[in-house]
């Protein structure tokens, strides 16, 4: 029997929000702040950067100490902006990642700065083509520069990198980082979405995950793996559902994902899309309300 359940990991694509969502639904919010009031911490953990999550979570009434796990576990920061861990990768080897992987589709790196700048690539117009919703929303931060590896000088390291484009072309992507010299100094980390037949290679910090970071918070925090959860829905989440005692995969994730939670003991979350999220964590106050937890930072 598991413990009483002291902080919850929740990935935010296609698992917090719902399909082309822009802002999280009310009975969702109302349940994260349920989870709050009843002692548990909520952690948002995200490939996206913070200034990228933090609008989506202003205004539900979360508190301002609430931890976000982003950029897939390089930076952890919470909701009123307090640093807590960040982690680069380094600019040499992003340069030769560029080299490595420019073929395969657009690449993207991620500095943690504010304003222009703080997303840098070569080809908008190619990455305009597979993430249009992504370039709108995130314009303003966006420099141009070509070739690549000038915004990759010694000393400006960034957080991650990314490269986008069709699920195959990503998964060669992936086994031609990991054929070559790069291998032991990168970290990879795939999210796909083959209903658009896009997918996205992350590049991370060598041993980078939200795996990581959620295990670096729980240390922080005092609470034990056992009394930690994580609720995710694709390849960048599995680490985190690894690491974590308790985990729930979304019912939208694709059916590979859903077996390997079967073959783990992973439990499956309604769909995204029917509350998923909200139902999960409805039953854990419920059970956490009972057993009356002690609170831990980020928690009440």
């Amino acid at each position: 029997m598991h413990p009483p359940v002291r902080l919850i990991s929740i990935d935010m694509d296609g698992t917090l929000l719902s399909t082309f969502a822009q802002k999280v639904n009310e009975r969702t919010a109302r349940a994260l702040c349920a989870a709050q009031q009843a002692g548990v911490t909520v952690a948002i953990a995200t490939g996206r950067r913070t200034a990228y999550t933090v609008p989506l979570l202003e205004g539900l009434g979360l508190r301002a100490d609430t931890p976000l796990i982003t950029s897939n576990g390089a930076v952890t920061r919470t909701l009123g902006g307090e640093a807590i861990d960040r982690c680069h990768l380094e600019a040499r080897v992003a340069r030769g990642l560029c080299g490595l992987l420019r073929g395969f589709g657009a690449v993207v790196f991620t500095f943690d700065r504010p304003g222009r700048g703080e997303l840098v690539l070569e080809e908008l117009e190619q990455t305009e083509g597979r993430i249009s919703l992504w370039i709108e929303a995130n314009r303003h931060a966006i420099e141009v520069v070509k070739p690549l590896e000038n915004a990759l000088k010694d000393g400006e390291d960034p957080i991650q990198g990314m490269v986008t484009g069709t699920v195959e072309r990503m998964r060669l992507a992936e086994q031609a980082l990991k054929a070559s010299e790069w291998k032991g100094k990168c970290e990879s980390m795939r999210t796909e979405y083959p209903a658009r037949d896009l997918s996205i290679l992350d590049l991370l910090p060598p041993g980078v995950s939200k795996g990581w970071a959620l295990e670096r918070l729980a240390r922080r925090l005092g609470v034990d793996r056992k009394e930690t959860l994580a609720i995710g829905d694709n390849w960048n989440d599995v680490d985190m559902l690894e690491w974590a005692g308790q985990g729930f995969m979304m019912g939208n994730a694709a059916q590979e994902l859903r077996t390997m939670a079967k073959m783990r003991g992973w439990k499956q979350a309604p769909p995204n899309d029917q509350d998923g999220v909200a139902h999960v964590i409805e039953g854990i106050v419920a059970k956490v309300t009972l057993a009356g937890v002690t609170p831990v930072p980020g928690g009440r």
